[in-house]
């Protein structure tokens, strides 16, 4: 029994990293956590359109710059709004912290580090500080829970194809409406 527990770690493991790959950020996955290591060349960045489980894009209203009806998650085709720049913070975190920038150079940010179910998220921010970090949690190839400063994760309010009340970041599991696909360039 500890073989076949063994070896399905490993190919969760060998998943997440394969995953991490497919984003550009090569690294390992943590055996104890499963969560992504630092990547090698934290330095780099990766253009992303990011899907909600339900499959409908994340769409930055705007390009960014809003602090009021900020994402909706209806888009079914990826264009301008609906692409991130994923670029690592540098703050030598484990695992390492991502920025989300928007396609008007706007950070993304979870109000008070998370945990909310109203005013969530804004894209105003030009500078990345602490609310504007976020960590990329593998849970398949190519996808991602979207976890704030303050450990929880981000929520595709049902499951995404919304324009109002469209993400929460008060999560305290990652269950099919806290997963994202991630296709990066």
């Amino acid at each position: 029994m500890k073989i076949k527990h063994a070896l399905g770690r490993v190919t969760a493991i060998a998943a997440a990293a394969t995953g991490l790959a497919a984003l550009g950020l090569t690294g390992v996955a943590s055996a104890s956590t499963g969560q992504a290591a630092v990547p090698a060349g934290a330095g780099g960045t990766s253009v992303c359109f990011i899907h909600s489980f339900d499959g409908h894009y994340l769409s930055a209203i705007d390009g960014g710059g809003r602090v009021t009806d900020v994402i909706e998650t209806n888009r079914t085709r990826g264009s301008t709004w609906e692409t991130f720049t994923l670029v690592p913070s540098g703050d030598g975190a484990f695992p390492i912290h991502y920025g989300i920038r928007t396609s008007n150079g706007n950070w993304l940010t979870a109000v008070g580090g998370g945990g909310q179910t109203t005013d969530v998220i804004h894209s105003n921010a030009t500078v990345l500080q602490s609310w504007e970090k976020f960590t990329l949690v593998p849970v398949g190839l190519n996808w991602y829970a979207i976890q704030t400063i303050n450990g929880h994760y981000l929520t595709a309010v049902d499951s995404g194809g919304r324009t109002t009340d469209t993400i929460h970041s008060n999560a305290t599991q990652i269950q099919a409406w806290e997963e994202f696909q991630f296709n990066c360039s």
